[in-house]
């Protein structure tokens, strides 16, 4: 299917400020490549009742803020900058925020190394004790205490991976992607997309500290990226970017991953180039969806209560290039598309009974987005 690229700017939307308190209103955490199209992090209105964006701005003016993530208190922020030199070292970085609820506004609390180099995703551990980051470039995992100011320690706990995967030109080496707490919070699991593997960390929150458990091996070829759990179950779920699946897990309390299912993100017959990017998971627990950067797409599976096993239900075009990541509003009634190539995110409204995506016609235009969160 071809898509028009005129057709899928979207205009920024205008809001009085003095109608925003009439509104259910939230801020919209924008991260970003920076160019000239952008400062760093830009955060927007987002008005659940409608899924209206307005009021667009820069929250934070930070090279590459690529990868965000709230702390569950709604007072800060971490952003992780990929870059390749931090400090006259081949290291990027991690900030700490305070979060402006009336604006939006972020003040930067402190900077740290990532300990590597281009970092792409940060965490925070379930308890808001710890935050920790994957560094793609350079294949490594890092650990830090959250201090009680919300700003990070030095890193408490560093891991190089090592070890390849068979294409050549994606997994000469180790490229951490992704880390994630489990459900009980107990382990954190980081997935690899170099070495096809995905590496169990036990964590100690209050130390902020991580160390080596287990590894869970994914499909040769595969580029395990993302990770998303289950809201309810012990399900957990890798979107891999290699090979265009999504590979269902069973954790047990011991932090083994136990395989118990591979579905494409794509349909049967499709024969163009295409990387997964993004998984995340209904706050029902009854969908999960998968973002496909090549057919740019979300593809939406359903989930079965009592295996975790998933059924392929729609593919919706999400009116743009390359849709690196998504996010899904914490009701669950709004889908938010970002598409990278395209400069724009667009709103898609969640059928809560099967799943499926319609386009609202809403959204903004911003300088490559790349990551989504919503406060509020």
């Amino acid at each position: 299917m071809t898509i028009s690229r005129r057709s899928l700017l979207v205009s920024p939307l205008v809001v009085a400020p003095a109608l925003l308190a009439e509104r259910n209103d939230a801020l919209l955490f924008i991260g970003a490549y920076t160019s000239a199209k952008n400062k760093g992090i830009t955060v927007a209105r987002f008005d659940k009742s409608t899924g209206a964006i307005a009021e667009m701005s820069t929250a934070a003016e930070t090279l590459n803020p690529t990868f965000l993530e709230l702390h569950p208190n709604g007072k800060w922020l971490y952003a992780v900058n990929e870059v390749s030199n931090f400090g006259g070292k081949k290291e990027g970085s991690v900030d700490a925020y305070s979060i402006d609820r009336a604006s939006g506004k972020l003040t930067l609390l402190n900077q740290v190394s990532s300990k590597g180099a281009g970092p792409c995703h940060v965490s925070v551990d379930r308890s808001g004790r710890m935050v920790m980051i994957a560094n793609y470039g350079s294949g490594s995992v890092a650990s830090y205490k959250i201090l009680a100011d919300g700003q990070l320690s030095e890193a408490v706990s560093f891991f190089q991976h090592e070890g390849k995967g068979p294409m050549a030109g994606r997994q000469a080496g180790p490229h951490a992607h992704s880390i994630n707490a489990t459900p009980d919070n107990r382990y954190a699991v980081a997935c690899d997309l170099g070495t096809d593997e995905i590496r169990i960390y036990k964590l100690d929150p209050g130390k902020g500290s991580m160390e080596k458990h287990k590894v869970a091996n994914a499909a040769p070829g595969s580029g395990p990226r993302h990770f998303a759990w289950h809201p309810k179950k012990m399900f957990g779920y890798a979107v891999n970017e290699l090979n265009s699946t999504v590979t269902v897990f069973l954790y047990a309390p011991d932090g083994q991953l136990e395989e118990i299912q591979s579905v494409s993100t794509l349909p049967e017959g499709y024969k163009n180039e295409n990387w997964p990017a993004e998984v995340r998971v209904h706050p029902t627990g009854k969908f999960l969806y998968a973002s496909n950067r090549g057919e740019d797409s979300i593809a939406v599976f359903a989930i079965d209560a009592a295996t975790g096993k998933l059924a392929a239900v729609d593919r919706t075009l999400t009116q743009g290039a390359t849709p690196r990541n998504f996010y899904i509003e914490s009701t669950g009634r709004w889908l938010l598309a970002a598409n990278q190539k395209t400069d724009n995110i667009i709103v898609f409204a969640i059928d809560q009974k099967t799943g499926k995506l319609q386009n609202t016609g809403k959204g903004i235009i911003v300088g490559q987005p790349v990551c989504l969160r919503i406060l509020g």
